[in-house]
């Protein structure tokens, strides 16, 4: 979850901090199906809409978040319809919004204030704190309704057409989860959502879990037992597999025990002396089927998993170590912009379930986050892997990878800073690059958010939007195309 390299030239003196990049200050204004100005042309058969979550607000009076992560949450809509785009924005109206609404300022990944109202709260849930519901990472559909949702056990249902807060949503099962995955895979060949979710104890677990179509209830397909347990962020399938990745930046049981952390921050520790971890489990019985282990490495995003014969194959961005995760504090990003980490790498791994020996190789030479491929080939073999490059000064671009040529094409310009692309399919199309990707990006230069549509094939911007403000840097979204 890489944010960019970030030029104070686009600074502005809305916030409360003095020296803050344009794409970590908050927004006021909510905007409802706002038409903006389109430039080039936009296909007319692009029909649906794009729901991404982020943070949007990241101060309560002269107080600041500790942490990317903690900003509240909001829903950002772009509906496509004959070539037209209508624009909403809104925060979601949770009981962290509300405490910052009455000047508390609350948070759960890096942030925590609320001082002997945690310590209650600790002490009245046995030892953890009460989790926040401050959904603020992705989206999903389950069971007809929309909901957003982040790592903490609590998920927001919301209404897709005016972005209003429905309530907490439920899930109808009894599974234990203290961390949760942000990420479902929604695997389109089967229908069906697939999660995972950790819980501490003096064993702690990985619980790995199926959600069928048109139901809230999770179907248990494993429990494994976690070393650490490890901060673990996302997850692959492929059509008989799930692939998790346990690396050891690992989560401390004890220090979250301590009501007075600052989060789940507080809770993490960097074991370079241990290896990672890779868990294949069958869908179908649970059971692990490979086990290999390799040097420390770290993984936020996982870009897909496929059979090729009895090998298994997946896909990732790797870094070395776990420091991208406190790089990602607001005392980092703030000021001088993105401290100086290694980049991410798109990898490919190749596991031999019978031997479990793992073959790693780079597939891109240039740094890579927020990976997407076709939805037609999650779980499948992809040929084309879509990302943010991150590894030049001053913007992030939008790169294609063919996984299978090992080339690359990328797409730039200065003072521009893409987010996650969403590739999106032709109806009807042939090839698996027939079609458009579609990614918000923010100008620093025109202090202003543009949605960019590019021809998927070629990567030539076919048209693009202008929103009515500039947008905070989001997280993760998906297309519904109805």
């Amino acid at each position: 979850m890489r944010p960019p390299r970030v030029d104070i030239a686009g600074l502005r003196t809305e916030d409360v901090a003095s020296a803050t990049p344009l794409g970590f200050q908050s927004v006021t204004t909510e905007y409802d199906d706002h038409t903006p100005r389109i430039e080039g042309t936009i296909p007319g058969w692009l029909s649906g809409t794009l729901i991404r979550n982020g943070p949007g607000r990241f101060t309560v009076g002269d107080k600041r978040v500790n942490h990317w992560f903690d900003g509240l949450a909001m829903l950002r809509r772009y509906a496509f319809d004959d070539g037209a785009v209508r624009y909403s924005n809104r925060f979601l109206r949770t009981e962290a919004y509300a405490d910052a609404e009455a000047g508390r300022l609350t948070g759960q990944f890096g942030t925590d204030t609320r001082g002997w109202r945690r310590l209650i709260s600790t002490l009245r849930s046995a030892g953890l704190p009460e989790p926040t519901d401050n959904a603020n990472v992705h989206v999903a559909r389950i069971d007809g309704e929309y909901v957003a949702l982040t790592e903490a056990p609590r998920r927001v249902a919301f209404d897709p057409e005016t972005l209003a807060t429905r309530g907490e949503f439920s899930l109808d099962d009894d599974l234990t989860e203290h961390i949760t995955a942000a990420h479902l895979v929604d695997d389109p060949h089967s229908g069906e959502l697939i999660g995972f979710a950790t819980q501490f104890g003096l064993q702690p677990q990985y619980h790995i879990y199926r959600i069928p179509n048109d139901s809230r209830r999770r179907e248990h397909l494993a429990s494994i037992d976690a070393n650490g347990p490890a901060y673990i962020h996302d997850c692959s399938v492929t059509d008989r597999h799930v692939l998790l990745v346990e690396s050891p930046l690992t989560l401390s049981v004890m220090r979250a025990l301590n009501p007075f952390s600052e989060g789940a921050i507080d809770m993490l520790r960097w074991n370079p002396e241990q290896p990672t971890r890779l868990l294949v489990v069958d869908r179908d019985t649970g059971a692990v089927v490979s086990e290999p282990t390799f040097e420390p490495t770290f993984c936020f995003h996982h870009v897909n998993a496929f059979r090729d014969g009895e090998t298994i194959v997946l896909d990732l961005i790797e870094f070395p170590d776990g420091d991208i995760v406190g790089a990602l504090s607001m005392a980092e990003l703030d000021g001088e912009g993105f401290p100086a980490v290694p980049d991410g790498r798109l990898m490919r791994y190749r596991i031999d379930p019978t031997t479990d020996e793992i073959e790693r190789t780079q597939l891109y030479s240039g740094g890579m986050e927020l990976p997407r491929v076709p939805r037609s080939t999650i779980s499948r073999r992809h040929q084309y892997a879509y990302g943010q490059a991150t590894d030049r000064e001053g913007a992030t671009g939008l790169v294609k990878v063919d996984c299978e040529a090992g080339t690359a094409q990328e797409w730039w310009e200065q003072s521009v800073y893409v987010e996650e692309p969403i590739p999106i399919q032709r109806p009807g199309g042939d090839a698996l690059d027939d079609g458009v990707v579609v990614a918000t990006a923010l100008d620093t230069a025109r202090e202003q958010t543009r949605l960019l549509v590019f021809d998927a094939e070629t990567l030539t911007l076919r048209g693009q939007a202008f929103l009515p403000h500039a947008e905070p840097f989001g997280f993760h979204g998906r297309f519904f195309a109805e």
